[in-house]
Parts: structure tokens; C-alpha cells; sequence
């Protein structure tokens, strides 16, 4: 039961989000593009705010030909990461 408790445990801690090695800038998140190419209901600044608190975050998005997506924008060690998932 304990070994049970351990893995649970691990995998729960490796699955949660971790603040960025070094905050995320402002020019970082515009040079994206994201908010000039989707149309996104969060202001830049709570996109950012969320990035340097989780490391991550996952934003409804709506491109200039009217699709819909999720924006999942990622914090790594060399840059943001940008993943485009269909509504």
C-alpha cells in the first residue's frame, strides 16, 4: 500500500505545472504574434501573469478565418512554445 501511495504521489507531482526558470517577458509573448493572429479574450498581461505563476496556460483562441482552437502556450528553458489544439 505504501508503494502505491509513492507512485501516486510521483505522478501526481510530475504532472503539475512549475514556474518558468526565468520570467517571461512582454516582448516574448508579442513576438508570437498570438494576439495579432487569434483572437483572444485574455489580456496580455493575465496571459503573462499566468505563464510566470504555472508555466503554462491554455487560452480560447479564434483565428482571422473564424476557427476556433485552444491555445496552449508553454514556458520552456529556451523560449515559449505555442500548440494549436481544434475546438
Amino acid at each position: 500500500m505504501k508503494r502505491l501511495t509513492l507512485l501516486l504521489v510521483l505522478a501526481l507531482a510530475a504532472g503539475c505545472s512549475v514556474a518558468p526558470e526565468r520570467p517571461v517577458t512582454k516582448q516574448e509573448l508579442y513576438r508570437t504574434n498570438l494576439f495579432s493572429e487569434f483572437t483572444i479574450k485574455d489580456s496580455p498581461e493575465s496571459v503573462l501573469a499566468t505563464l510566470n505563476r504555472e508555466g503554462e496556460v491554455v487560452l480560447e483562441g479564434k483565428s482571422r478565418y473564424g476557427d476556433e482552437y485552444y491555445v496552449k502556450i508553454l514556458a520552456t528553458s529556451t523560449g515559449l512554445k505555442i500548440r494549436l489544439y481544434a475546438k
